[in-house]
């Protein structure tokens, strides 16, 4: 085996890992640029940077733009997977939710998305990998049930369904439709598409009100290059390799991931509940994982 062929499979192996920590940092990165601009402002400017950040690779690279009925594909996982998801977080959590609520929801897509995708891909569910979906479900009400209390409005509720629902159909629909572009010359598609759909929604719903702070640019900073440019790509080649059951599951361990950072940046505690919650995550996951049926592998 090759060099690069050896460490093109160590970066596959290490890629769930290495995502599950990177998405994780998102909630944390919100939490300081949501106090310094309107929710869906701040997700455009963020996708805007992304767009073009991407862009200027894909030249470098000499990726070929997506034509036709790809281009089209690929704007409509820019609109779910980036657009809505990131504006109905980026919503709910501004109008009062906290990122324990937030998170929980969001963490309901393995369910959704499993339950999707057994009857649109053809993916068969095993009963064990069902039984998986179930722990790390328990496992994350555990770990957030603690931070239950919180204001938030209706529209804050709307946003996070819409995130939810984003990030789910979005999953799926890249699973179907999007296989064949290369990723560099995906990217810029979506994420202007995306940007498209949060500037729209700043531009008839918020003040657009941005603080031109270091609290506020390094936080978007850090979404850009670390998980537009980082995350999603990691999110989109395991979305190739596996079964999109498989993949979701490890949304399971973002807010196990999350805690364990607040606790580190802020202090927060974790009480016994959230220790067993965090442990039933991890078991989850491995049995969604376990011995994946042949008919679910692509």
């Amino acid at each position: 085996m090759s060099t690069n062929s050896r460490n093109l499979d160590a970066l596959v192996k290490a890629a769930p890992a290495l995502f599950v920590l990177l998405w994780s940092t998102g909630f944390i990165a919100n939490k300081y640029a949501l106090a310094h601009a309107d929710a869906m402002t701040f997700v455009a400017i963020r996708l805007g940077l992304a767009a073009v950040v991407m862009a200027l690779l894909a030249t470098v690279l000499r990726a070929g733009m997506p034509r036709g009925i790809e281009f089209l594909h690929n704007a409509v996982s820019g609109f779910l997977v980036h657009g809505a998801y990131l504006c109905g977080v980026a919503v709910a959590m501004a109008t009062g939710m906290p990122a324990g609520i937030a998170a929980l929801m969001v963490g309901l897509q393995p369910i959704l998305t499993s339950t999707l995708a057994n009857r649109l891909l053809g993916e068969r569910v095993q009963l064990l990998q069902w039984m998986g979906l179930a722990l790390g479900l328990v496992g994350v009400w555990l770990v957030v049930r603690g931070k239950a209390a919180g204001d938030t409005t209706l529209y804050g509720w709307a946003g996070i369904v819409i995130a939810l629902l984003g990030i789910t159909l979005g999953t799926i629909y890249q699973k179907r439709f999007g296989g064949g572009t290369d990723f560099i010359a995906a990217m810029p598609v979506q994420y202007a598409a995306a940007a498209l759909l949060a500037g729209a929604g700043a531009f008839l719903f918020e003040d657009m009100r941005v603080e031109h702070v270091a609290a506020f640019w390094v936080p978007v900073a850090w979404n850009v290059f670390v998980l537009s440019c980082g995350a999603i790509v990691l999110l989109y080649m395991l979305i190739r390799r596996a079964a999109a059951t498989r993949v979701v599951s490890l949304f399971y361990l973002t807010p196990p991931t999350t805690a364990v950072m607040s606790y580190a940046l802020f202090g927060e505690q974790l009480g016994l509940w959230a220790l067993i919650g965090m442990a039933l995550c991890v078991a989850g996951v491995l049995l969604v994982n376990w011995k994946a049926a042949p008919s679910a592998a692509t």
